[in-house]
């Protein structure tokens, strides 16, 4: 008889534990440890030495290579940028050309730009949301980095068709799913080579942890990222991935109740005079809201709103909330918010008066009260 695949939210739950037995441990232990026994002759790859391996590590990448849906547990790294370091370096090549949104994770452009320089890699940016364009650039290129929904406009990419596009053209596909999460999006199905995520984000939940993971398919490309880490030491502490497999547990919820409040918050904001414009997949006048049904199995948990008058206003708005926390991150049981363009390195066509909002799980209704009286103000 063959056996019914785990759902999502019990694969969070059961996947990654030690093998049952009297007196075992229910949760991965932390192994507080630089070496270990080994044998004789140890290779590279064996766990002998804490930059090799470790048991901490071994849960967290079986349950978030799972719900990615690959056949082999994912990489975790130190960081979110540490996993897009070893992912850009493992498909990139030096003198080799990179696609990507115009609108995407800062950290991300930064490092394109900053191997550029180093490398020779010239860098094309595009609206990923305009597949013409898109595909118009690829002719030539080695890789396309997709974000989607992009941070911070959340523009949704048609995503097999750009990956259909890039393998023609002989590109590989890496996708930034920290926006989306694997219980809302899972890139591989589209036959994306390999996925990134700061796990710092919703993967780990608490705002308590800096954790990033790379996953694919291919076990070839999996070596290689590993090797990466393991050569560069990109590793994350023990303690680390134990804080992100135990907030992993209770993704399907928070993710499920943060995605409700989101698309209720952004009814009402849409409803709001001071609001002149908001940004969520779930608002059926959204640009993205057609292609985020086809390939998306809810909207997420990130909206987007412009307010009238300008700057001086959003900035109002965000030091007026009490429950929003004004933040840079995202993806925390707490909700929080930003005006992007305060930053100087945000790129200049995300409108000044754009404010981000990661909602939260707090009450609906509480978060609502909160923001309205902001806006009201």
């Amino acid at each position: 008889m063959t056996q019914k695949p785990l759902a999502a939210a019990t694969t969070l739950v059961h996947a990654g534990r030690p093998p049952r037995g009297p007196g075992m441990p229910v949760n991965t232990p932390v192994h507080l440890q630089s070496i270990q026994y080994s044998a004789d002759s140890p290779g590279p790859g064996d766990s002998f030495y804490g930059r090799y391996g470790n048991p901490s590590w071994d849960g967290l990448e079986e349950v978030l290579g799972r719900l990615e849906g690959a056949e082999v547990p994912a990489v975790a790294f130190s960081s979110g940028m540490a996993a897009i370091s070893a992912a850009l370096t493992a498909l990139l090549p030096p003198g080799g050309t990179v696609v990507l949104p115009r609108h995407a994770y800062l950290s991300t452009i930064a490092m394109a730009l900053d191997l550029a320089q180093k490398q020779g890699v010239s860098v094309v940016q595009v609206d990923i949301a305009d597949t013409a364009a898109v595909v118009a650039e690829l002719d030539g290129a080695a890789l396309l980095w997709i974000e989607s929904p992009t941070n911070p406009m959340l523009e949704v990419a048609d995503l097999p068709a750009l990956v259909q596009a890039a393998h023609a053209a002989g590109a590989k596909v890496v996708a930034d799913n920290t926006f989306a999460t694997p219980l809302v999006m899972q890139p591989l199905t589209h036959g994306v080579d390999a996925v990134v995520h700061s796990v710092t984000k919703y993967l780990a939940g608490h705002s308590d942890v800096v954790i990033g993971a790379v996953v694919t398919r291919d076990d070839q490309l999996r070596q290689t990222i590993l090797a990466h880490r393991t050569l560069y030491g990109a590793i994350p502490g023990p303690m680390e991935a134990y804080l992100a497999l135990r907030g992993m547990r209770t993704l399907a919820l928070r993710v499920e109740r943060s995605q409700e409040s989101a698309a209720e918050l952004a009814r009402r904001l849409a409803e709001h005079p001071a609001v002149r414009e908001v940004r969520h997949p779930s608002l059926p006048g959204d640009p993205g809201h057609e292609r985020a049904r086809a390939q998306m199995s809810g909207f997420g948990s990130i909206l987007g709103i412009r307010v009238r008058g300008g700057a001086e206003a959003a900035d109002a708005v965000v030091q007026r909330t009490s429950l929003w926390l004004p933040a840079t991150s995202l993806g925390g049981v707490e909700s929080s918010l930003e005006r992007r363009r305060r930053l100087g390195a945000e790129t200049t066509t995300v409108p000044v008066d754009y404010i981000r909002l990661s909602v939260g799980i707090e009450d609906v209704e509480d978060l609502w009260t909160d923001l309205e009286a902001a806006l009201g103000a």
